[in-house]
């Protein structure tokens, strides 16, 4: 018998989006996903210089804002075939390092833990097994009796008073939920504790990038930190020490504590890693350029598919990807229909009726030479292991062997390509990226001891046409932002986000998109209670506020929040 469960909204993402499935024998047999806001942004950036894009661009979100400020730059010194200087490399790599690093550690305790986390249970536990237990799986100074006795205790109190808060509306005692007491108990007790990490990380991105959220050092040619090795009130070696400290402090955390967990959670879930598969083709760019000219890279990239047979991943130069992607918009609620390379993309609002056979979705339907593509965390293991990168290779090995370990069988690689697989190849990045901060930070320092303190190349425009494609690779997934430039301004300016890629409705040839290929197949235990769709969405971490933009062509408020 066919069944259809609307759920509207999705809750813990940042964003609006509608997901409607349809049952049959108690599995998932077909799905749309919407997203509800209109996507505007690109509207308001035509007619402005080029070299303020970046300030209006990171206002795409209030979550992913340095993403969209690098990418932003990265295209219009794309466009004008200019490169940086070392020190301002370094300076936005150790910006987008600890960025991701808070964003990964967010989406595994605040967005995604209460998916696999029994609230009721948690408070039950014993804190000397809670401790024990944690112990067992990494060495951190905090996973005491005492502090898990503390979370608890906290826990109980919020069950008695009625008063939930954080943790009100959750499928306690759903049938999917089995992880230990003592488990739950301990990554509860993280999830409290991860707030103080999330400062720390984000410290660091304040104190290079003048403020964040929405940082103000960059500039189209490197980025406006004053340097004063012996000062106080600009970077120097007393600031550089100071954030060295914090980084040490927050790849403690990420190691020992988010990596450990999200372990432990794979291992005790393993039916999970035979669910929410998605797609064949995976996507990812190339980030953390090792110098000005961005010819060499820490983190590689490129696209792999098939894995049926023995799969091979190709990298990608900027030329080929730029070649490759196109959005249309068939099933979204815009004018026209055709594919479109983001050079010729357009932003024409077209609002219909939801309709599952016409337009559902204010995100266009982005392809890789014609086909869907899953990027994220997911994607970039994939490709990174494919390669031989050693530090891919290195924390997915640690990884699969933990998870096997706690799930008592075998767990490879290609059981990465599934829902649990998306929060474990999230973990094994954030563990990457942690021992990728000391080394960029140890670059820099080393460069401005040698008395380099460049930090700026002057941007100058053209009087004809130039385009350029800002490349990066955030905490979800490939980011690219398209800019074509005439006489010096703006003439046309396209975003494709990771969420675009997978938030991405049908195609004009039908085709589903990664999000609602993923939910295909996927068992429903309770219908009036559909966690396991939330589990596989949340898996992607979705940003709908990157993918589709709210913006009144009047200037009338759309809104009023008042900040007490």
């Amino acid at each position: 018998m066919k069944q259809r469960i609307t759920i509207d909204p999705i809750t813990r993402i940042e964003g609006h989006l509608r997901v409607d499935v349809q049952l049959d024998g108690g599995a998932v047999s077909d799905a749309w996903v919407s997203a509800t806001m209109f996507r505007g942004l690109e509207t308001i950036l035509r007619g402005r210089d080029p070299r303020e894009a970046w300030l209006i661009a990171q206002r795409i979100c209030g979550v992913c804002t340095t993403v969209h400020a690098i990418a932003s730059v990265r295209a219009v010194e794309d466009a004008l075939k200019l490169p940086i200087p070392p020190n301002a490399q370094f300076i936005r790599n150790l910006i987008l390092i600890l960025h991701a690093l808070r964003d990964h550690a967010v989406h595994f305790y605040q967005l995604s833990a209460l998916d696999w986390v029994d609230v009721e249970q948690a408070a039950k536990a014993d804190p000397a097994r809670a401790a024990s237990l944690s112990e067992s799986h990494a060495s951190w100074t905090r996973n005491s009796s005492t502090e898990m006795r503390a979370a608890r205790n906290r826990l109980a109190a919020h069950l008695t008073s009625g008063q939930m808060g954080l943790f009100a509306n959750g499928y306690w005692g759903h049938p999917q939920m089995h992880l230990e007491p003592a488990a739950s108990l301990a990554i509860l007790s993280h999830y409290m504790q991860a707030f103080e990490f999330h400062r720390k990380a984000s410290q660091v991105v304040a104190m290079l990038g003048g403020k964040t959220p929405h940082i103000q050092n960059l500039t189209v040619g490197g980025v406006a930190n004053a340097i004063n090795l012996d000062g106080e009130s600009a970077l120097g070696m007393e600031s550089l020490e100071s954030m060295r400290a914090l980084i040490d402090e927050v790849t403690e955390f990420i190691r020992e504590v988010y990596f450990a967990d999200a372990c432990l959670v794979a291992g005790s879930y393993p039916e999970w890693f035979d669910i929410g598969k998605g797609m064949d083709l995976y996507l990812s760019v190339p980030d953390l350029p090792n110098g000005s000219a961005a010819n060499g890279f820490d983190l590689p990239g490129g696209s792999i598919h098939g894995f049926d047979a023995a799969p091979h991943s190709v990298p990608h130069s900027q030329a080929s990807f730029q070649d490759a992607v196109s959005e249309d918009t068939v099933h979204a609620y815009y004018h026209g229909a055709d594919a479109l390379p983001p050079w010729r993309g357009e932003t024409i609002p077209e609002l219909a009726t939801w309709d599952e056979e016409k337009k559902y979705s204010w995100v266009k339907a982005a392809r890789y030479h014609g086909q869907p593509a899953e990027v994220g965390p997911l994607a970039a293991v994939l490709i990174g292991y494919d390669q031989g990168h050693a530090l891919t290779r290195k924390w997915t090995s640690i990884a699969l062997e933990r998870v096997s370990s706690v799930a008592g069988r075998r767990i490879g690689l290609s059981h990465l390509r599934s829902t649990m697989g998306r929060h474990l190849a999230r973990a094994i990045r954030a563990a990457m990226l942690a021992e990728l901060a000391s080394k960029h930070w140890r670059r820099l320092f080393e460069n401005l001891s040698r008395g380099d303190v460049a930090t700026h190349n002057e941007p100058h425009m053209p009087t004809g046409e130039i385009r350029g494609v800002g490349l990066h690779e955030a905490p979800r997934g490939a980011l690219s932002h398209w800019v074509v430039i005439d006489k010096g301004m703006t003439r046309n300016y396209q975003a494709v986000v990771p969420s675009t890629w997978n938030a991405s409705p049908r195609d004009k040839s039908g085709v589903r998109g990664p999000y609602e290929e993923a939910l295909v197949g996927t068992p429903i235990a309770d219908p009036e209670r559909p966690l396991e769709v939330l589990r596989t969405i949340h898996s992607f971490d979705p940003c709908m506020a990157c993918a589709c933009h709210a913006f009144d062509a009047a200037g009338r408020p759309i809104t009023t929040v008042k900040v007490l």
